[in-house]
């Protein structure tokens, strides 16, 4: 494929994921087309889905496939690259790539000989993913000492009672100490002046000021 054929069969490889998760959504290009008219991009219409799964389209714009991708309910990404349908793809003009390496060039996800330099756009995203990760860490220790916490004061039989309890004790040990790591994460996130995301409700006490902690002279 020469350079100046790569744009519009990178589009038309767009367009037939989205011909197909149109079909897998059990929508009609009506349908599609007021979905973006929803979603404030009227100017999307019947005959522009048309025209794409046509080939007559032969360009779309970022802001078309974001909410498209919306109206179809897929994630951005699975329209540019055919993961799981392509073994590989042409990721640049003349640059053929399986399809995993290509999302994940595309996500900043891509290995790499050496770590990201501080401050560089793949050091943020790392960081993010860090956090993500952090934050289902404490998500699931949380749950889990609530639920034994919740059975043993739930059991009639006092022996299965203190053994439940000295469990929840334990699973609660884990949930305080992850909170305590995505705590001091999320400091550093703010010393870098980066904005961490948002907290699940069960989690807002994480971002919540510590106690502080007593000294002799208060006791």
């Amino acid at each position: 494929m020469t350079p100046d054929q790569w744009p519009t069969a990178f589009t038309g490889r767009i367009a037939r994921r989205l011909r197909d998760s149109r079909k897998a959504a059990g929508l009609t290009m009506a349908e599609v087309a007021q979905g973006c008219a929803d979603r404030g991009l009227p100017e999307f219409t019947e005959h522009s889905m048309k025209n794409l799964e046509s080939g007559r389209k032969t360009s779309i714009t970022i802001a078309e496939v974001v909410v498209l991708a919306d109206v179809l309910g897929v994630p951005p990404v699975t329209l540019l690259f055919p993961l799981g349908s392509s073994a590989t793809v042409e990721v640049l003009p003349g640059r053929e790539i399986s399809t995993w390496d290509a999302l994940a060039w595309f996500t900043g996800e891509s290995p790499l000989a050496e770590p990201a330099p501080d401050g560089s756009a793949r050091d943020i995203l790392d960081l993010f993913r860090q956090h993500g990760d952090l934050v289902a860490a404490a998500m699931s220790s949380h749950a889990l000492a609530r639920d034994r916490r919740r059975a043993a004061s739930t059991t009639l039989n006092r022996d299965r009672r203190a053994t439940l309890l000295q469990r929840a004790e334990g699973y609660e040990e884990h949930a305080f100490e992850d909170c305590q790591e995505l705590r001091t994460f999320r400091g550093r996130m703010r010393d870098r002046d980066l904005a961490p995301p948002s907290l699940p409700d069960e989690l807002a006490f994480v971002d919540q000021p510590e106690p502080p902690t007593p000294t002799e002279d208060s006791e």
